[in-house]
């Protein structure tokens, strides 16, 4: 998958001030997710469901 295609979104509680930020494109059947300061740089990529159980741990 080309990458540059994707859809990237922060958090909505990352600033404007260029902090430090994950970055996250869903696809049906991969999560990428990427630093905001490289996005040229290697991202990863998790199964959907590796995704919902980390953000559930979050919570």
């Amino acid at each position: 998958m080309n990458i540059d295609k994707l859809s990237w979104f922060k958090s909505s509680y990352s600033s404007g001030e260029g902090g430090q930020c994950l970055e996250v494109a869903v696809t049906p059947s991969i999560i990428h997710l990427r630093d905001s300061k490289s996005p040229e740089a290697p991202h990863v990529t998790v199964a959907p469901a590796t995704w919902v159980a980390f953000l559930g741990v979050l919570k």
